[in-house]
């Protein structure tokens, strides 16, 4: 298959390309960069030296690009895929977008929490969580690709609120993501002396991954779900480990909630279920597309807390989006994928 990507030099661009370079049936055309247009990549990237040399386009003849690819993945800020989407929806390509524009059921949504009027409000499209929406993603024309602190989250508490173990009023996530998550653009508080020896929480009660977190839960349980959510940032480059907290309904023991994860993903080659009373780690999952889960009752309290690892540029980002591809090529989902973690 042609791909291109939108958006390279980004750091999911970056390892988006990374990991389509070892694809044995996707052939990068297209690469782009509207602030290194020209440039080889690997100026960019070094780590590419030799293996994509290729000089940076610019999007703006993006119907050429359309014409060349049987798919575009986007990898750009919230408000530029859309436009995208909207200039070649009379174009065969599919559209895989790592960013927010296609994520939501009602663009409404998106509006209030990004802060941004859409422009393709009407575009058929699916959500990108390739193990709860795998039936539609394959027929999908434009899949938004699930967010990082949602991928974590969702997979966390999806057996619980898909099988009624839980008060769903009851729902609280604390989360921690690496700070490659804030993107490749300079911000002073991504600065090694502000970020180094820190820790610290932000956009409390106000971060977008809320609501995608609420929408994903509510497909599973019919119910609309409300929850609370915050995210932490953590001194390294990349990772999420999620901490998800909830009430267990009444009647409902150990057993129940380990039979409710194994019913859900048994069958799910990403989900590594570590089991009742484990603690996944960040840098057991760095650099691969898996997710690892694993619970703990608290008797004392009836809570169950559920943690959940990701690194957030592959399972959280890009080894999502080209399993989302496998799936709409109707590939093994696996193709590309089955590197092992790094370690340490």
């Amino acid at each position: 298959m042609r791909v291109s990507i939108i958006g390279a030099t980004g750091y999911a661009g970056a390892e988006l390309l990374r990991i389509l370079l070892g694809h044995p049936k996707a052939e990068v055309v297209h690469a782009t960069s509207e602030s290194h247009t020209g440039k080889p990549l690997s100026e960019i990237y070094p780590h590419f030296l030799g293996l994509f040399d290729r000089p940076l386009e610019s999007m703006e003849d993006i119907e050429r690009i359309a014409e060349d690819s049987d798919f575009i993945f986007i990898g750009l800020p919230a408000g530029h895929a859309m436009e995208i989407g909207l200039a070649v929806a009379d174009y065969p390509v599919r559209i895989i977008d790592l960013g927010a524009d296609y994520r939501f059921h009602d663009t409404a949504v998106y509006e209030h929490w990004y802060k941004v009027s859409h422009s393709h409000p009407n575009a058929e499209r699916v959500y990108g969580l390739a193990e709860l929406y795998r039936g539609a993603i394959k027929e999908a024309k434009i899949i938004g690709n699930a967010g990082c602190y949602t991928t974590a989250s969702i997979l966390a508490l999806a057996p619980l609120v898909k099988d009624g173990l839980i008060d769903l009023d009851s729902i609280v996530i604390d989360a921690k993501s690496g700070v490659s998550g804030a993107g490749r653009s300079a911000k002073l508080p991504n600065h090694f002396p502000e970020l180094f020896d820190n820790f610290k929480a932000y956009g409390v009660a106000t971060h977008r991954h809320t609501p995608e977190i609420e929408q994903a839960l509510s497909d599973l349980c019919g119910t609309p779900i409300m929850l609370q959510f915050t995210p932490h940032l953590v001194p390294m480059s990349r990772g999420i480990l999620s901490t998800c907290y909830a009430k267990l309904a009444d009647g409902v023991t150990a057993d129940r909630v380990d039979e409710s994860f194994q019913s859900l993903y048994k069958d799910e080659y990403f989900i590594r279920l570590r089991g009742r009373g484990a603690y996944p780690e960040t840098k057991y999952v760095r650099g691969s597309n898996f997710c690892d889960l694993g619970w703990h009752i608290d008797e004392r309290t009836n809570r169950v807390i559920v943690l959940s690892a990701i690194d957030n540029l592959v399972k959280g980002a890009a080894g999502q989006a080209v399993q989302n591809f496998n799936i709409a090529c109707g590939f093994d989902e696996k193709l590309g994928l089955t590197t092992a973690p790094m370690y340490p």
